[in-house]
C-alpha cells in the first residue's frame, strides 16, 4: 500500500516513535543494556524521513556512529573533558566521517556525548553497535515492508 503524500508527515512521525520506543523500553524496563541516545532521534528523523539521502543509508548510519563514537572515547581517554577535546573531537569526528564516505550529521554530537558522559570503551557495543542495527534493521521492515519504500536505495549497502 502506497501511503498518500499528505499522511506521510504522520506515518515517518509514528515510525520514529516505535523505534525511539522501542529502543527506550529495552534501555529502561530489560536488562539487554543502554540501546539509546540522544542522537538517535535525528537518526530516526532521517531515516523515515530523509530515507533516500545518502545520509540516512544504512552503511552510514552504522559506520557514521561507529567512527565519531570513537573519535570521542579516545579524546576523552587522551585529553578528558574540555573545551579543546569538545571541538577538535566534533572536527575530528566529522572529518573521518567525509573522509570515509560515511557521513550521517546525527552522528557528529556523538563525541560531545561521550565526552560529557565520560564514558567507556563499552559504550561502543551498548548502546552504538547494539541500538544502530536495531535501527537499521527496524528502518528496512518499515520503509520497504509496510511503507513500500525504496530503501536502502543500494542494493549492496556496503557500496
Amino acid at each position: 500500500m502506497k501511503i498518500k503524500k499528505n499522511l506521510e508527515p504522520i506515518v515517518s512521525g509514528i515510525s520514529a516513535a516505535i523505534v525511539i520506543s522501542i529502543l527506550a523500553f529495552l534501555t529502561l524496563r530489560t536488562s539487554a543494556g543502554v540501546l539509546l541516545m540522544f542522537s538517535f532521534g535525528a537518526t530516526v528523523f532521517l531515516v523515515f524521513v530523509l530515507y533516500n539521502l545518502e545520509t540516512a543509508q544504512p552503511k552510514n548510519v552504522f559506520f557514521g556512529h561507529l567512527v565519531s563514537v570513537l573519535v570521542g572515547i579516545i579524546f576523552n581517554e587522551i585529553i578528558g573533558f574540555s573545551f579543546f577535546s569538545l571541538g577538535l573531537s566534533v572536527g575530528v569526528a566529522v572529518t573521518l566521517m567525509v573522509y570515509f564516505k560515511v557521513m550521517h550529521p546525527p552522528a557528529a554530537s556523538n563525541p560531545l556525548v561521550v565526552l560529557f558522559s565520560d564514558v567507556s570503551i563499552d559504550f561502543i557495543l551498548f548502546p552504538v553497535i547494539t541500538g544502530t542495527i536495531l535501527i537499521i534493521l527496524m528502518s528496512i521492515f518499515i520503509n520497504k515492508i509496510i511503507l513500500k519504500r525504496k530503501y536502502p536505495t543500494k542494493r549492496f549497502w556496503l557500496s
